[in-house]
């Protein structure tokens, strides 16, 4: 079973009669889970499968943040709100399975596990920093370390943690806008690892053949 941290504390039992009460949803390549703006009516929980996290930027243009994966979860923002909207266009990578919990599901949990209220607070407070990070990397990294830090950010997400190759199977075009930066400055930056045997481009996909070498040009 995929672990979350949200159930982190509760028992066995718990857990297994929390998973019971969720509702299991599935999702084909390239389906759009929720639009941004749309009411937030329940909070998915990651079981597998890859998805986009995208928003409108100021200027109407589509903006890709990250990638969400098993063990992760979305929609808790617009949950604790009934006022609150969903932030961002979730889109399937791959076959997605989630497990939804509706608001009144999500009090009770909170209400019978502190725990929970808990995760919540710090999970959004871990936002603020990543997206502060973020900003400060925008400002003041050269977008060349943009892209190596969102490639090996990537490999990580998408690697089995014993450091084989990570097939990462995103468009050039979204990993520049994970960067802040065009298509062509990432095809740069990519063609030169290719160059150095750090990674293989191929269609739609970009394996990571040497993750520590990757990692090692990220923190330069």
């Amino acid at each position: 079973m995929t672990e979350f941290e949200l159930l982190d504390g509760l028992s066995p039992q718990e857990r297994r009669e929390f998973v019971a009460a969720c509702t299991p949803r599935r999702f084909r390549r390239r389906d759009i889970v929720c639009h941004e703006g749309d009411p937030g009516d329940c909070v998915h929980l990651i079981v597998s499968g890859r998805l986009l996290v995208r928003v409108t930027t100021p200027l109407g243009h589509t903006a890709t943040l990250t990638v969400l994966g098993p063990g992760e979860m979305f929609g808790e923002q617009a949950l604790l709100s009934p006022e609150a909207r969903r932030t961002a266009t979730i889109v399937a990578v791959t076959d997605v399975q989630t497990l939804t919990l509706n608001r009144a599901q999500l009090e009770r949990l909170r209400h019978e596990h502190p725990q929970v209220e808990r995760f919540l607070t710090t999970s959004l407070a871990a936002q603020v920093r990543r997206l502060s990070a973020a900003v400060l990397e925008a400002l003041y990294l050269p977008v060349e370390t943009r892209v190596l830090r969102r490639l090996a950010y990537l490999a990580t997400a998408y690697g089995d943690g014993v450091g084989a190759p990570a097939v990462i199977r995103l468009t050039q075009e979204d990993l520049a806008s994970m960067a802040g930066t065009t298509r062509a400055t990432a095809n740069k930056v990519l063609r030169e690892l290719e160059d150095q045997g750090v990674v293989r481009l191929g269609r739609g996909a970009v394996t990571v053949l040497d993750r520590m070498g990757l990692e090692r040009k990220a923190r330069r």
